[in-house]
């Protein structure tokens, strides 16, 4: 698939980039991407949640009525779950939600994502993407340019840029990562991605 490379003016340049079928022309596989986004997510959760289980409750432990002839249920304890300010039966507790995704299945699924936008016509690829220093307004500028202001953007560098990062951290919706560092949600959360011209061929080695 032959694909026109556009300048950061919004511009069609006279260079052409082929993004490779093995990549963006593959038959997609959705339960791989189901996966991936749902271990990317599991990864992310903090898992510190916690509540007191009754043997952790600070409370007297007296018997706080007798055993028989009050008419109602026996109790033994003021920190059992029936009472209010008692222990939780079976609360949360500090846990890790992560599991383990084969290699194989993670390139399969970006591979799909990827396949999924080029089908959309939702993939571009950008020339000149670098400032000189971080500035938000420049950054706005090029989204203007190449209508994509009001837009979820993902946008793949081919490598760690500073100042690209500075520039569009305070614009929402829009997400600035390398191309060793691509992932499924980001691609699927995105409306449109931009891709560096010097990361296509990035990408390619990464995933092949």
């Amino acid at each position: 698939m032959d694909i026109k490379v556009v300048d950061t003016k919004g511009k069609e340049t006279s260079k052409k980039v082929t993004l490779t079928d093995s990549i963006y022309g593959i038959e997609p596989n959705n339960h791989a991407i189901y996966l991936d986004v749902k271990q990317y997510l599991a990864a992310n959760r903090q898992g510190t949640h916690k509540s007191k289980e009754r043997g952790e409750i600070a409370g007297s432990t007296r018997k706080i009525k007798k055993q028989k002839g009050t008419g109602t249920a026996r109790a033994g304890s003021i920190k059992s779950p029936v009472f209010r300010g008692g222990g939780r039966i079976f609360g949360p507790r500090p846990r890790n939600y992560d599991f383990k995704l084969n290699t194989k299945v993670k390139r399969l699924a970006r591979k799909s994502a990827l396949t999924l936008k080029a089908k959309d016509g939702n993939i571009i690829v950008m020339s000149g993407l670098d400032f000189e220093a971080p500035k938000t307004k420049e950054f706005m500028n090029v989204m203007t340019n190449n209508n994509l202001a009001f837009e979820k953007v993902l946008i793949v560098v081919a490598e760690e840029n500073k100042n690209v990062y500075l520039s569009s951290r305070n614009v929402q919706g829009a997400n600035v990562v390398t191309a060793d560092s691509l992932n499924t949600y980001d691609v699927v959360n995105a409306n449109k991605v931009v891709i560096a011209e010097g990361a296509v061929e990035k990408i390619e080695n990464t995933l092949n």
